[in-house]
């Protein structure tokens, strides 16, 4: 079975870092991102790798955030730098074939969620 355990999130105040961290178990998709979700809105495609090995941003975070792999480890990160109230959400890694994965709408279907982790930012 298709694990992904999340770490990272909490609290910080606007213009601060935070780093979250999803282990997957097995490593077996290409495609592999970040959503997140507010109560009351759809979710939203934050970053996917790509079929051709490159990343894509949504555009409310492209120049902030960072995504890296680690494929030995098996762990997908995202790096949130500038931090601002409005990426206050509950953040979901995902992973599926890339087919599944997109940023656009509630940020295509993927099939293999982590449980997610709350970000909250301050102003």
């Amino acid at each position: 079975q298709v694990q992904l355990m999340q770490s990272g999130g909490g609290s910080v105040q606007a213009g601060g870092s935070l780093t979250l961290s999803c282990k997957t178990s097995p490593y077996r998709y290409r495609c592999v991102g970040w959503f997140r979700q507010v109560p009351g809105k759809d979710r939203e495609g934050v970053a996917v790798t790509t079929r051709d090995g490159g990343k894509r941003y949504a555009d409310s975070v492209k120049g902030r955030f960072i995504v890296s792999q680690d494929n030995i480890k098996a762990t997908l990160s995202l790096q949130m730098n500038s931090l601002k109230p409005e990426d206050t959400a509950t953040y979901y890694c995902a992973a599926d074939i890339c087919d599944r994965m997109d940023l656009t709408g509630s940020g295509g279907d993927p099939r293999y969620w982590g449980q997610g982790t709350q970000v909250t930012v301050s102003s």
